[in-house]
């Protein structure tokens, strides 16, 4: 079993970039540009090592190699984009790793890329990428080539090195799961349980009872073994079961107009153990969004809009107007949500004018969150642009 917050540290303390793993300050999936950028490395990774993993480290400064993190990223549907735009697609896995010295919020990511023995190339084009074009790295390079595609057979013996001397201890696991327990999380409700004798889960949060239904908020879910956050929330509410070898985690998410009255049920991870070392996650969509009358919410998308260019031309919000701003990202997604098509853009078009808020930019990455997991979960999990 692998610790990944160790071979995190291996893969930066091994050389530069090179051409089994690139490293990123953050990803940027939510344009064209940053899509197209993302899914060059994985091809180009994958053609290059189609006998070895390859790795993407996201969260890491390019040139001083400092660990600063990154959002948390719990998008598992990220595959399906893979798989839209490339052919022969390798399979990738994306787990925020935390790190001692960055905030709760902040993780590192870790995108794996399994080996594919066939050559992965664009079956049709995204920002400047054309349709049909294939990259490779050539040491820390990413370069679109005509030609039967090189690999660095050195590479294979340097990533099962690497690998190797990343693997778990029974002293990672008791000074995480103290770690855990005692020092980050040591003012909250903490539980932890062990799985198939092998796997840790630890968890913490604000514990709430309504209706007769637990809810935790703040969540905290980590696996211990393999320094994995397996959940973190700052906004929305979570329902926690286990039995013998399965865990599962409901997320819910408060909705309303002006408010926040009603938890709707978002996704539901089941993560499955086994008695053989393995375990697989799988996740289940079952958001179902509220329906409004069409009048009242096109008043009410006006009012944002109008609330937006305020802010643009540096007016002063009234004291109502401030109260707005605080629900504007979830109403915006509502309208996006009830056919308002162009709610979405001008939402993301808000980012900077709502960055200055922290608790309202908080809520604007938690609506586009679930705005990305609906576009991906929609048309049977394919990916649509």
């Amino acid at each position: 079993m692998i610790n990944k917050r160790l071979l995190i540290k291996n893969l930066l303390a091994h050389n530069d970039e090179n051409s089994f793993y690139d490293k990123k300050r953050q990803l940027n999936l939510h344009t064209r540009e940053g899509k197209g950028k993302f899914l060059k490395h994985i091809c180009a990774l994958s053609n290059s090592n189609p006998n070895n993993n390859s790795y993407i480290v996201v969260g890491v400064e390019d040139e001083s190699n400092e660990i600063v993190g990154d959002d948390f990223f719990d998008d598992s549907r990220i595959q399906n984009l893979v798989n839209a735009f490339l052919e022969n697609p390798p399979k990738i896995q994306y787990e925020n790793i935390p790190f001692p010295n960055l905030p709760k919020d902040r993780v590192v990511g870790l995108v794996t890329i399994k080996p594919n023995h066939k050559t992965s190339y664009f079956k049709k084009g995204i920002h400047t990428i054309t349709a049909n074009t294939t990259f490779i790295r050539v040491g820390s390079n990413t370069i679109p080539t005509e030609d039967k595609v090189p690999y660095n057979k050195q590479n294979i013996e340097t990533v099962i090195s690497i690998e190797n001397n990343s693997r778990n201890s029974i002293a990672y696991t008791l000074d995480g799961v103290l770690d855990f327990m005692n020092v980050r999380h040591k003012d909250m409700d903490t539980k932890h349980k062990v799985f198939k004798e092998l796997f840790v889960v630890c968890w913490a949060g604000n514990k709430k009872k309504i209706r007769d239904i637990t809810y935790f908020s703040r969540v905290d879910i980590e696996l211990i073994n393999e320094q994995i956050k397996l959940f973190y929330s700052a906004q929305d509410e979570v329902t926690i079961s286990y039995t013998d070898s399965t865990f599962v985690i409901t997320e819910y998410i408060p909705l309303g107009l002006n408010d926040k009255t009603s938890y709707y049920p978002l996704e539901k991870m089941t993560i499955t153990f086994f008695d053989n070392g393995y375990y697989k996650m799988e996740t289940e969509m079952l958001f179902e969004p509220p329906e409004y009358n069409k009048k009242m919410l096109h008043h009410i998308y006006n009012s944002n809009k109008s609330l937006l260019e305020k802010m643009e031309k540096k007016i002063t919000l009234t004291e109502r107007e401030e109260k707005d701003l605080e629900n504007l990202p979830y109403t915006f997604m509502l309208c996006y949500l009830n056919g308002f098509e162009n709610a979405k853009q001008r939402l993301i078009d808000a980012k900077l004018l709502l960055k200055p808020y922290p608790t309202i930019y908080v809520s604007f990455k938690e609506a586009l969150r679930v705005l990305r997991k609906m576009k991906y979960d929609s048309e049977n999990l394919i990916y649509k642009k």
